[in-house]
């Protein structure tokens, strides 16, 4: 392929790209802070009252944990408006940065001891991200909620849909109730299947928002509210599935393989029903893919060594599912954002 092709190939990133891109690392930035933030006014809280972790509500009266909320919920709205501005292939997997700002602020704030392995897990989300960054596919031009409407309703998605729905209900009512105590796969399951739905849904909404607010009121439609209902739906069942995964099985297995089916499912739902990889080649759609995995190497090496210090080797100790740490959240650290809060990815 000769110099002009390529650079037909590759033309930079659009605008919107650009917008989608500072909104995400903006909610990275500030959802990441916001874990340390809380753990401060929780151990605080905890010093004069009871503790969080033995059901206590002391940290409601204390003013650094309503800061570290209120920095949270500031990082949710960039993340939701980064969705109307950029594909979900270059949103969702930026989530997994704000692991690597509460890492590093633990390290430097809270004095939390960080593994060599850990900085490398860091290093390795770093250069996943920027390389899908720099080959995402550039955002559909859309004018009206009723074009996302019409691409949510092709058959390719509405199967999609319907095989979605038909397992997690299958997961709810067969599987739920024999195995959900012992498999941790099936809280997963429902979680990741129906965020990837709401992701979809939360883009067409920050899409009508977004046109709505540039003056084209997208608001008349009843395909805008219909999926307002449809993100209600599916982001109450991702919290209440998502809380039973948390507290049946151990916060640092539960992080790692939801982030992993989530971000999966909601990427795969975006080639279906966005056809992103329609407006790429395959050089770029493997690189995509190579990014997606260096992403997921980083995030499940600087789990798998957060519980550890540098120095003579130590016997392994099996964490227990409910940490005693006063903050409440236990040996396991520094949690994954959607465990916090219900970021979409």
């Amino acid at each position: 392929m000769d110099t002009q092709s390529w650079k037909d190939v590759y033309k930079g990133m659009s605008s919107d790209n650009i917008k989608g891109l500072v909104l995400a690392l903006s909610s990275s930035l500030f959802i990441g802070a916001s874990f340390i933030i809380k753990k401060k006014g929780l151990k605080k809280a905890g010093a004069s009252g009871v503790r969080a972790g033995v059901g206590g509500y002391s940290y409601l009266y204390e003013p650094l944990w309503w800061v570290g909320m209120i920095t949270m919920i500031v990082g949710e709205v960039a993340n939701f408006a980064a969705y109307a501005f950029a594909p979900a292939i270059l949103v969702t997997p930026l989530g997994a940065l704000s692991i690597i700002i509460s890492a590093v602020l633990a390290r430097i704030i809270l004095r939390e001891k960080l593994h060599t392995f850990g900085i490398l897990g860091c290093a390795l989300c770093v250069v996943g991200s920027i390389t899908i960054v720099l080959h995402a596919p550039q955002e559909r031009e859309i004018q009206s909620v009723k074009e996302v409407w019409d691409l949510a309703t092709e058959p390719a998605f509405l199967l999609y849909a319907v095989v979605v729905i038909i397992a997690v209900l299958i997961l709810i009512f067969h599987y739920l109730p024999q195995y959900g105590q012992t498999h941790i796969m099936f809280y997963i399951g429902v979680c990741s299947l129906m965020g990837s739905l709401s992701v979809m849904s939360v883009k067409a909404l920050g899409i009508a928002l977004k046109l709505t607010l540039s003056g084209t009121n997208q608001l008349i439609y009843p395909q805008t509210w219909a999926f307002t209902l449809i993100v209600i739906v599916c982001v109450l069942t991702q919290m209440n599935y998502l809380n039973k995964a948390l507290d049946t099985f151990n916060t640092a297995v539960v992080s790692p393989i939801y982030y992993v089916m989530f971000t999966s499912l909601t990427i795969l739902a975006s080639i279906i029903m966005f056809k992103d990889w329609d407006r790429q080649n395959p050089t770029q759609i493997v690189t995509e893919m190579c990014g997606f995995v260096t992403i997921l190497s980083g995030t499940f090496l600087l789990h798998k060594t957060k519980d550890m210090v540098d120095g003579p080797a130590m016997l392994p100790v099996r964490l227990p599912k409910h940490g005693d740490d006063e903050n409440g959240f236990g040996q396991e650290g520094i949690p994954l954002r959607r465990q916090d809060s219900l970021r979409l990815p």
